[in-house]
């Protein structure tokens, strides 16, 4: 029977590109959501809401809703995975504030584009992930409140979405929250068939 080498470890300078990479696909993602008006899931989804009942800034909004769930990221998941955490919340809350300065879009077909904007953000969180990182919030809340009161991580966080989208009809047409769930679909989607610890050997 041979051995199975170890898999080789991300060098500083990969996990910095992977989080840059990812943080910026994920904000484009975020900038073209906001711009159709679409809702998503998680913290984002979360910060969307607030931004728009309030009319503040996405990025400021998003920044400031992870706050209280970095010491909860650092008692489940250890410094490393806080530190690059809370790198990747600040690159994407800096780039939805700058990238609309740059980058304008026309016409899209909302369908469509929330279709774009989950290929887009599950394409910048697999990145993150696989550089050990996440953006924050209540996935590592459902992980919390796994280990402290056995509730399953995967239906707390289905739970929150579910109370998120019913909330966004107070605020956006029952239409646009539903072509929002589909966004939603494919960016877990993309995250449930492509992160596989088991094929990917990287770490």
């Amino acid at each position: 029977m041979t051995d199975t080498p170890s898999p080789a470890r991300h060098t500083p300078i990969e996990d910095a590109q992977g989080l840059l990479y990812g943080s910026f696909m994920a904000a484009v993602a975020m900038v073209l959501l906001t711009h159709l008006g679409l809702m998503t899931g998680q913290t984002a989804g979360l910060a969307v809401l607030i931004s728009y009942a309030t009319g503040w800034s996405f990025g400021v909004v998003f920044f400031v809703v992870n706050l209280p769930f970095y010491w909860l990221a650092f008692r489940r998941m250890g410094l490393p995975f806080t530190l690059k955490t809370f790198a990747a919340v600040g690159l994407l809350s800096s780039f939805s504030l700058l990238i609309p300065g740059l980058l304008s879009f026309g016409e899209v077909d909302p369908l469509l584009g929330s279709i774009l904007f989950g290929c887009l953000a599950g394409g910048g969180l697999l990145a993150l992930f696989r550089h050990g990182a996440s953006l924050g919030g209540i996935g590592i809340l459902a992980l919390y409140l796994q280990d402290r009161l056995g509730w399953r991580a995967g239906w707390v966080q289905l739970a929150f979405d579910l109370l998120l989208f019913l909330a966004a009809l107070v605020v956006l047409d029952w239409q646009m929250v539903g072509i929002s769930l589909v966004g939603a679909v494919v960016v877990n989607l993309v995250i449930a068939i492509n992160h596989r610890k088991d094929r990917y050997i990287g770490t």
